[in-house]
This record gives C-alpha cells, structure tokens and sequence, in this order.
C-alpha cells in the first residue's frame, strides 16, 4: 500500500511529465531532416557534413510544421533553391536564416503562406538577383542581403530603394558586379530608365448617396513600364473594374451604407517598387435604429441604443407621445462613436414609478428618419405590489416645444426654460405629499391633547368652578 502511494501524487506527475517530454523529443527526432536538429519550435541544420541539398522539410502532413517559429540553416553549399511549397507548412515561421551557403534561387511565391514572416537573413549566399515580389506581402522589420554578388541591373534597384527608405548602416555593405565584374556599392548604382512609377487618381466628389453608382479613373507611369491594379479592401458594393496600358477605371454600383469611410487606391508597380494614390469614400444614408432595449441599471438607469445614419442624425425622445425634455436628470450620451455608428443610452437618474412608460426614439438627417419605441418600468407604484398602474398622471402629457438632440451633443440645453420636466414634476409632488402627512399629523396630535385635558376637567371634584388656590382657615372669636 505504501508502494502505491509513493507513485501517486506529485511524484507520479513528474514522472508523466517526463514521459511526455521524452516522447516529444522522439517524435521530433523522427520528424527531423537528415543533418538537422529539431525542436518544438525551431529547426537548424549547421553540419556541412553531409549536409543538405534541398530545404528542410518534416514529415508530411506533420502537425509540428505549424508549431516552427525559427529556421537557421549555415555552412549548406550545396543548397541551391527554395521551391514554391519548400516552406509552406510552416505557417507560423516568423525568422528565416540562410547564412554561408550556396542559394542561388528563391521562387517568386516561395512565402505566399508565410505571412507571420518578421526576419529574413540571407547573408553571404549566391544570389545574383532577388525580386521585390518575394517579399511585397509581408510586413517585414528585417531583410539583411550582405555578401551576395548581385547583378548591376534595374532588378536589384528596389534594394537600394528599400535600404534607403530604412536608412539602414548595411546599405553600405551592399555591392553588385558590373560588366567588367567590379564590384559596385548599391548606394552608388544608377540605373538608366529605372525608376519609381506613380500613380495619378482622378476622383470626382467621393461624397456619394446610399444607392447610387459612381466611377473613378487612375493613370500610372513610370520606367520600367508599371503595371495598374486597385486595391479596394473589403468592399461591400458591387465593382468592376477596366485596366488599358496606363489607363484605368473602377465603377461601383449601388453603393452601400457599410462602405462609408473605406478606402480605395489606385496602385502602379515595377520592378523598382510601387506607388499609390488613394481616396477614402462617404456614403450618406438615412438613419437606422439598429438596436434599442428595456432599460438596465448601473450606476445609473440607461435605456441602451444604437443609431446609424451619415451625415450625423439628430435624436428625439418622446414619453408616452409627449416631448421628453432632457435635463440634467434625464437626458441622452453618446458612448462609442464608429464613424457613422453612434451607441449611447437614454440616462435617467433615481427614476420612479412616475417614469414608468413607454419610450420613443426618433433618429432623423436630410436622408430620413428611424423610430423605435419600448416600454420601461423602473418600479412598482406605493401600495401596489406588482406595479401595473395604466392610468398615468396627465402631468407627464405636456409637450415642452424642446428641440431635438444632435447626435454630437449628449445633452440638450438650448432651451431650458422655468417650466421644470417629468422629473423635477415628480419631486414637487412627493415634497407636497409629505408636507400634507406632516401637517396632518401635528393637528391630529393638537386635537388628541385637547380632548384629554377636557376629560381630566370633568372628573375633577371642583367641577368647573376652577381650582382652589388657597385653603380656608376658619379666625378665633
């Protein structure tokens, strides 16, 4: 029995755990190239004997590929190229160094699936030529390409275009071979007819209503001669576009409400690096009340909303049909703003079973008007448990001639006037109530006093001829 306890328990645990750190370890070791080593998260192959001919790769269909973060490869002469699907398994791989070998070649999509991608180090290998196509997709902080004997043409100029923009020390390590096999620094290369293109877009007012269609026309030049795309991001609305040469046009139809403020760019590339010109695109449309609920309470009451609509809607509550006239007790903020999608909530504070109702939201710009309504109940009325009451008070009809609130401003106070609103209304009527309670109570209080003072002259042996003050004391002779 003492024998089982021993192996549970903590004990048992540590064990279990190094089991499975073993087999990790294992399955690795199986899944690892020849002449490399392989860890959870990281593969290097540094023996040059006998060293590798081809790019590392772990079993197929290996799971452990996503889980590479790191490949280190030194000393591989006889490592040549990076084919297209060599490291598309290892999507997470964010550093990538091939340093002291032969490379020569990389595809041109060889890390289309490697978008996590930070560093790349391919110093001193045999590149003689590298296009920027490799890398346009990534975000990278670090591309180190000293000690490659690059060719002196306009396929390298992005290089030192790159170097440039980054004021990278290394630009001054970067050399290519000209004709005469004499080494050039990259700083120095100048290159006829290669440049940077530029792209020129001519957009009418990009202010456009929901619904309706518009077209936007770009022109690119440059040398080499660039090529023309646009980028549209995520657009919602239905487009095409045309592209001849250095001309193009993109036409968007039926313009949607959900893609105001999105931004569109006309690109032009070549071999040297790209440009681009954009604009940003403003859909007006009418409100939208997307969403509004009972109220909840925080630290104050808030009845919850959310309102859409460009240009910004102005927001009218209404209290049972009437004009709700906002104060400092109750009045509507604006908590979220998302370019056209504004979330706040109608605040009440301390509300009572006076505000108990049903309440109107009216959203209105130029474009139209939304409106929703919904019913509130804070608590129940004095003396009524469950707190149904459907008759009113007609004090809480009137209609105070308030105008509405613009979105932008969380409280409206352009027009107070001494008239008082709902809630300051409830509090002078609780305040009589209970001066009434008051009073009252004093004169039952006076009356009660009297009634027994009367009561203890009744029964009094002097009846009412009063009280003797002094007692008679009859005189001798």
């Amino acid at each position: 029995m003492s024998s089982w306890i021993r192996w549970h328990g903590p004990a048992m645990a540590r064990l279990w755990g190094f089991c499975w750190l073993v087999v990790g370890f294992w399955r690795a070791a199986l899944a690892c190239p020849t002449s490399c080593k392989c860890s959870a998260s990281r593969i290097w192959c540094s023996d040059p004997s006998p060293g590798i001919v081809a790019f590392p790769r772990l079993e197929p269909n290996s799971a452990d590929s996503e889980n590479i973060t790191e490949i280190f490869i030194a000393n591989q002469k006889r490592l040549e190229i990076i084919n297209e699907d060599d490291v598309e398994a290892y999507v997470g791989l964010r550093n990538l160094t091939i340093v002291d070998s032969g490379l020569k070649f990389v595809a041109h999509k060889a890390f289309l699936k490697n978008s996590n991608l930070q560093h790349i180090n391919f110093t001193r290998n045999k590149l003689t030529s590298l296009s920027r196509k490799h890398f346009r997709h990534l975000d990278l902080s670090e591309l180190i390409l000293v000690g490659n004997p690059f060719t002196c043409s306009c396929d390298v100029m992005w290089i030192k275009t790159l170097q440039e923009a980054k004021s990278s020390p290394d630009t001054e390590d970067l050399y290519c071979l000209n004709e005469s096999s004499k080494n050039i620094p990259l700083a120095n290369l100048q290159i006829p007819n290669c440049g940077l293109p530029s792209a020129n877009l001519a957009a009418p007012n990009l202010t456009v209503e929901e619904g309706k269609s518009i077209t936007l026309s770009c022109s690119v030049a440059g040398d080499p001669v660039p090529n023309m795309y646009w980028d549209v991001g995520n657009l919602v609305s239905k487009h095409m576009n045309e592209t001849s040469h250095t001309q193009g046009s993109l036409r968007i139809t039926n313009i949607s409400s959900d893609d105001s403020g999105k931004q569109i760019s006309c690109v032009a590339e070549n071999l040297v690096g790209e440009d681009q010109d954009s604009v940003n695109l403003t859909v007006h449309f009418a409100p939208t009340i997307t969403f509004l609920e009972s109220p909840t309470s925080d630290h104050h009451w808030c009845i919850p909303f959310t309102v859409k609509g460009n240009p910004k809607p102005a927001l009218q509550w209404f209290y049972n049909g009437a004009i709700l006239n906002e104060s400092k007790y109750i009045c509507t903020k604006i908590h979220v703003t998302n370019h056209t999608e504004y979330h706040g909530c109608l605040q009440l504070d301390n509300p009572t079973h006076m505000n108990n109702g049903d309440y109107t939201l009216i959203a209105k710009n130029e474009y139209g008007k939304d409106e929703k309504q919904i019913s509130a109940h804070f608590m129940g009325w004095p003396g009524i448990d469950d707190g149904a009451n459907p008759n009113y008070p007609d004090v809480i009809y009137e209609d105070y001639g308030t105008a509405a609130n613009d979105v932008g401003d969380t409280t409206n106070r352009s027009n107070e006037i001494p008239s008082t609103d709902v809630t300051d209304k409830t509090g002078r009527e609780h305040l009589s109530v209970y001066a009434v309670v008051v009073i009252a109570s004093v004169v039952g209080f006076c009356l009660l006093v009297m009634l027994f003072l009367l009561k203890l002259a009744r029964h009094s042996k002097f009846g009412m001829k009063g009280f003797v003050l002094f007692h008679k004391i009859p005189l001798d002779g």
